[in-house]
């Protein structure tokens, strides 16, 4: 059973990142563009330049794209996982020190999950393993001469 399950490890980590990067980029869409629900389910958008958020929601949308596709993903991961750090931290432990309490849940699970993601890479069916099997075949080949 422990092989059928380590067999699947890349797969399981893959649609995990995918899912991960998908619910981020969403994030940020809503903040920047005011779709699915807004910036903070109101519908509207954060202002452009506002400091954190408008920065936070950038990084959310591009983070989270370049994490959906597997694209740098350990570099987009980290930066991710940052930004939701400094929102926990700065925005919601001040009001409490536990999630639950402080209403930080999902800024935490997003830290702690990207940040998995910077130790596990993108898993299978990622843009970073399709170009880094290209290379690998490209260093198999012999150079051609004339």
């Amino acid at each position: 059973m422990t092989a059928r399950l380590d067999q699947a490890r890349p797969y399981v980590i893959g649609l995990f990142r995918i899912v991960v990067g998908l619910l981020f980029l969403c994030h940020g869409a809503a903040s920047l563009f005011g779709v699915l629900g807004g910036a903070g389910g109101t519908g509207g958008t954060v202002p452009t330049g506002s400091w954190p958020g408008w920065y936070a929601a950038v990084i959310e949308l591009v983070g989270g794209a370049l994490v959906l596709v597997g694209l740098g993903t350990r570099a987009a991961a980290f930066i991710s996982s940052g930004a939701m750090a400094y929102a926990y931290f700065k925005v919601h432990q001040p009001m409490n020190l536990f999630p639950l309490q402080n209403g930080g849940e999902l800024a935490a699970m997003y830290c702690w999950s990207l940040l998995l993601l910077v130790f596990t890479g993108p898993g299978a069916l990622s843009l970073d393993s399709l170009f880094s099997s290209s290379r690998a075949d490209g260093r198999k080949r012999e150079p051609v001469t004339a």
